[in-house]
């Protein structure tokens, strides 16, 4: 097998002959980048690469300026799990967890009774959300449906995440056919066929164009330049500061007195603190 260069990196690529159009993502750093500062149960884990990759996958279909939030909430032990995008293939997740949950736990058993959320809110234009209902195993499932019933678009998702050389690794593919009413459902259904053949070692260890060219070497592929992907937080001091400054008062003065004069600020995101003295505090109420 060719191993690759080609981690966290997003590839766009479009069948000449068949009015079909894809996408192939891997994560790597991207990944592990999001799991270092927590101990989510290992299934937790591989939901939330499941939903990276995805977020990654729809945020390059959509094709707009702004950010994508996929969210899943439910009754179950996992209380939330959150992962958003933006056009520059920035991405972060966070998930709540209220319990235990067992490593081979199906997403079912992880959530109970819940909801996808898809938020879209772009830089220029109205806002959008779509509630998708989780009753398929999977969330690549759940968004294939989505899109055929909401869409009306042909999409197959194909994600995998597992370990490769010893480190966690997600990736994933995402055919969809053109929606200019030019594919038929046989192309479609013909090149989702070879695709749903994709092997975990293949996914993860060959380069974009050896993978589609083992898939497809049969077909006329046209691959567009990588996009590059990677983990981004987007806390700051001062949003850390503007959320103090939502508190109380007096609130604001007993966590002083509590925390030996310094109120210490996680992110819940990416773990990076930020600690706001008494003279802080003031300088921020005096912006205010």
């Amino acid at each position: 097998m060719t191993y690759t260069q080609d981690n966290d990196k997003l590839y766009r690529f479009l069948f000449q002959n068949r009015a079909v159009r894809g996408e192939w993502v891997r994560l790597n750093s991207t990944f592990t980048e999001t799991l270092n500062t927590h101990q989510y149960p290992k299934a937790v884990q591989n939901l939330l690469g499941e939903m990276l990759v995805a977020t990654s996958l729809l945020t390059a279909t959509l094709k707009f300026e702004g950010t994508i939030t996929v969210q899943i909430q439910g009754d179950g032990a996992l209380k939330l799990a959150v992962v958003n995008g933006n056009q520059h293939q920035q991405l972060r997740a966070l998930a709540r967890v209220e319990g235990e949950i067992a490593d081979n736990a199906t997403l079912t058993e992880m959530i109970g009774n819940g909801v996808l959320v898809i938020s879209i809110i772009p830089e220029k234009g109205e806002r959008y959300q779509g509630v998708i209902s989780l009753d398929k195993p999977t969330v690549s499932e759940c968004l294939e449906a989505y899109f055929a019933r909401s869409e009306q678009l042909a999409t197959q998702l194909v994600i995998r995440v597992g370990e490769f050389d010893g480190k966690a690794v997600a990736g994933g593919t995402l055919l969809q056919i053109v929606p200019d009413g030019t594919g038929t459902p046989q192309d479609f259904e013909h090149l989702a066929t070879l695709a749903s053949t994709i092997k975990d070692e293949e996914l993860f260890g060959l380069t974009a164009e050896a993978l589609l060219y083992r898939l497809f070497h049969e077909e006329t592929v046209e691959v567009y330049p990588p996009q590059a992907t990677e983990f981004k937080c987007g806390c700051s001091r001062e949003r850390s500061g503007a959320a103090i400054m939502l508190l109380p008062e007096e609130e604001i003065s007993e966590m002083l007195a509590e925390k030996q004069g310094v109120i210490d600020m996680q992110c819940e995101c990416c773990g990076t603190q930020y600690f706001f003295d008494k003279n802080a505090i003031d300088e921020l109420k005096a912006q205010a």
